[in-house]
């Protein structure tokens, strides 16, 4: 930056726009002003030693790995720090001697799009970095690029300034392109007349454009249908299932936090769930922003366009219930200070009030003043393509995390072959059933309870009808109540109000009653499957419904495909807890039987969300049918951490390198990750038939799905707007499981000859010539390869002493067909 200011005071001082405008003499006066601001800075003068000044650039670039907006590109695109750089010489060419030199960049293919057709832009007379910089307007390289954007008065395009050099730059482009056999970005100069390549590297694209390349590229014969599949990054995805800012608009960003939901929403802000409901049900665009979310809070979510809380994490409440809505969703903008009395969000000198208009970008995390423009998901062809070959590739089953007709619905659009996850709490956030779910939870006794079940049954069992109809035969697991208690429980004086009016008790008896609920520990209290032990009429009530629900739905299906009930017992520590849950069920579904005369298929889980219950899987299994790994709670249980506070300070953990990753992100392999490998292996050494599947947030993850694919799970259960990006990442765990399982059946084969190969009579030397080592072998040297990592027989191996090559070590020579010893 003070070189630039310095540059641009002397084109200033000379009345001139270009670089290359300066004279002669002004360059010259601006290298001595450039030298005395290095020996300002550093208190060094400018080496004159060429090869002291070569190595001071090695250096730089070295030292580049550690700054800070390389360590967040790192962290942005998944980069391991310990990966390293490395550092190119060579001798440099000038497209800034005349007319007849030039520079420019050219992608092989439109990165935008996928058009099969040359990219790029070029400058006459100029160097690379006027181009980086923009301190000239480049040219087109094409003709077509230039009567597309410019018509016929643009300047003109490289392709008809200098048509031999462009003629010969599409042609290396062409041999780069199969040569990598991948799109391509191409740095060039011309010096005098002649093409120099600089450097190529794997192009950059949109979403999109990567779809559109991999099927064109299958169709060309470029490239398999497994290597297009394993050349995409599921997560980039998110670009053609979410809406984003249009890149082209302007914006303002003020503040930035955690990307925890996809997509790009815009809005008047408002900072009460009503209002956000009352607006949107008028057809009002609004943003909801919360200093954080509750369950109560579930109807303003699902009225707003996009989410913004100042607290909480990735998997937060608010990330979670955002991405089950496909709802953009920032989270832990830890910046912006809400102000609910006043109706205003302040971040540093910018202040937001209620009804203005605000931009948030959930693949990014930032968020915007204004308005800014989006564009909607573009879904095509090409991704079904992709999608059909990944299908036909993956082992896992790839199901949905749904309770609504809407996600459900949603679901089978993008491909789910089931539900994994319908969290029956969730049906009862509405503002008219939570009454009668706080009726249920504050009774004083078993009657009152089975009045407020008997409410809840109705509304249960019509949402379950819908969800079984819309699955049509596909398998939907139905988690049996796991609320924390204070998620329901009434906080102001309207909600004991409407309680007790509904239960028709005062209501200073529904408030103890409140008091004497409360929990100090919330999240590892009174919840899960501890909920319907201490009350078994709410298990015996949501049996009932599952049941009803899939007798009904049964009935009603012209397709003659019977419903698949799967009920899981959440937070299950012991067997005891499951053999005594599954009695009541087993009671419930005799009775339904009975009643309506229909034997309804189901199958009963459990699900391994507690470190106790993945130690005692073997027991486990023998009482149920499948086991769901409930990674969420898995990972709190496991590091004893809370996922709505983690965000606080995870961040700090993986700067300071004590984590690489988010464990509430991506699974903890080491720990939490070993927790299942021990319950899959005693699950099924007790019951082999074992269906095995995970439902956290984790089985949206590619690594974490890569995991499932290693340890033999069956199916992993996801967001629906995260389904497409499980199922490609499913595809990829299955090729590279094969792939490695190939390597490691051709290293066995190569043991097994190495082991059986004659022994040489006596060891064989290798000899330095030049460098290299030869195979010093009696027999005149053999042009053949070693088939070890040891080249012999003549052929030239490294210009350093192999590896492999220490004495005592012994090396396959394929031109001898027997072992030698390898002796200095």
């Amino acid at each position: 930056a003070p070189f630039e200011r310095l540059l641009e005071r002397a084109k200033r001082r000379r009345g001139v726009k270009l670089d290359h405008e300066l004279p002669a003499q002004d360059l010259e006066g601006l290298l001595d002003t450039y030298k005395s601001r290095i020996f300002w800075d550093s208190d060094k003068e400018f080496p004159e030693d060429p090869e002291e000044q070569l190595w001071g650039a090695i250096g730089a670039v070295f030292g580049s790995w550690m700054n800070q907006r390389a360590q967040t590109y790192r962290r942005l695109y998944d980069i391991p720090a310990a990966l390293g750089t490395a550092v190119n010489v060579q001798a440099m060419v000038f497209g800034n001697m005349g007319c007849d030199c030039a520079t420019g960049v050219v992608s092989t293919r439109n990165p935008a799009n996928g058009l099969n057709q040359l990219y790029g832009e070029f400058l006459m007379n100029a160097q690379g970095e006027d181009i980086v910089m923009g301190t000239r307007t480049p040219r087109h390289l094409t003709r077509r690029a230039r009567e597309a954007h410019s018509g016929d008065e643009g300047a003109a395009a490289m392709e008809e300034a200098m048509p031999e050099v462009f003629a010969e730059l599409a042609m290396v482009c062409r041999q780069l392109e199969q040569h990598y056999q991948d799109m391509q970005d191409v740095e060039f100069t011309v010096q005098k007349g002649k093409l120099y390549v600089l450097q190529t590297q794997a192009g950059k694209r949109t979403a999109p454009a990567a779809l559109r390349m991999a099927v064109d590229m299958v169709e060309e014969g470029l490239i398999s249908k497994e290597e297009a599949v394993l050349r995409l990054r599921p997560e980039s995805l998110n670009q053609v299932l979410h809406p984003a800012l249009d890149p082209t608009a302007e914006k303002h960003v003020i503040a930035r936090g955690l990307p925890v939901s996809p997509g790009a929403a815009c809005g008047r802000v408002v900072f009460d769930a009503d209002e956000a409901e009352r607006l949107g049900s008028v057809g009002e665009s609004v943003l909801l922003v919360r200093t954080e979310t509750n369950p109560e809070d579930i109807h303003g979510i699902h009225a707003a366009r996009g989410l913004l809380t100042t607290r909480g994490g990735m998997t937060s409440h608010a990330a979670v219930v955002a991405r089950g809505m496909g709802r953009p969703c920032v989270s832990g903008a830890s910046a912006v200070s809400v102000d609910y009395a006043a109706k205003v969000m302040r971040v540093s000198e910018w202040s937001v009030k209620a009804g203005e208009m605000l931009t948030i970008d959930g693949s990014t995390g930032e968020v915007i003043l204004g308005e800014v423009p989006t564009v909607p998901p573009q879904l095509s062809r090409d991704l079904d393509t992709v999608m059909a070959w990944a299908d036909g590739f993956r082992r896992l089953g790839v199901r949905a995390n749904a309770e609504t007709a809407a996600d459900a619905r949603m679901a089978l659009e993008f491909g789910a072959e089931g539900i994994g996850l319908a969290r029956t709490e969730h049906m009862f956030f509405d503002s008219d059933r939570i009454v009668a779910m706080r009726e249920m939870i504050l009774a004083m006794d078993e009657a009152g309870r089975r009045v407020a079940c008997a409410k809840l049954l109705d509304m249960q069992r019509s949402d379950l009808i819908e969800l079984f109809s819309i699955m049509d035969g596909r398998p939907v697991a139905v988690r049996l109540l796991d609320p924390p208690l204070h998620e329901f429980i009434p906080h102001t004086e309207q909600e004991f109000a409407l309680v007790a009016a509904a239960a028709k008790l005062p209501v200073e008896r529904i408030r103890r009653r409140a008091a004497e609920l409360a929990e100090a520990n919330p999240m590892l209290g009174h919840r899960g499957c501890r909920l319907a032990v201490t009350y078994p009429e709410i298990c015996e009530m949501q049996a009932r419904a599952v049941f009803e629900a899939a007798a009904e739905a049964g009935a009603r299906a012209a397709s003659g495909r019977r419903p698949v009930a799967e009920v899981m017992l959440p937070l299950v520590a012991t067997v005891q807890e499951v053999e005594l849950l599954k009695l009541v069920i087993e009671r419930a579904a005799q009775r339904v039987k009975e009643e309506r005369g229909v034997e309804v298929a189901y199958r009963m889980g459990a699900m391994i969300e507690l470190p106790r219950a993945a130690l005692q899987a073997g027991e486990i299994a023998n009482a149920v049918e499948f086991f769901s790994f409930g990674t969420n709670d898995l990972t709190q249980t496991t590091w004893g951490l809370s996922r709505d506070d983690a965000g606080g300070f995870l961040p700090e953990y993986r700067d300071l390198g004590l984590i690489d990753r988010d464990p509430f992100v991506t699974l903890d392999q080491d720990g939490v990750g070993e927790l299942i490998r021990l319950a899959v292996a005693r699950g099924r050494d007790a019951r082999p038939g074992l269906k095995l599947g995970i439902c956290g947030e984790h089985g949206g993850d590619p690594r974490s799905i890569e995991f499932c694919e290693r340890v033999g799970l069956d199916y992993v259960s996801c967001s629906p707007f995260r389904v497409p990006i499980a199922r490609l990442a499913a595809a990829q765990a299955a090729l590279r499981a094969t792939r490695t399982a190939a390597s490691a059946d051709g290293e066995s084969d190569e043991a097994r000859r190495l082991q059986a190969a004659p022994r040489a009579p006596a060891p064989l030397a290798l000899a330095e010539q030049r460098g290299h080592y030869l195979c010093e072998a009696v027999e005149p040297p053999l042009p053949h390869e070693s088939r070890s990592s040891l080249n012999c027989c003549g052929s030239r191996y490294l210009d350093q002493r192999p590896a492999a090559a220490v004495p005592g070590t012994s090396v396959v020579c394929s031109g001898h067909d027997f072992v030698f010893d390898v002796a200095f």
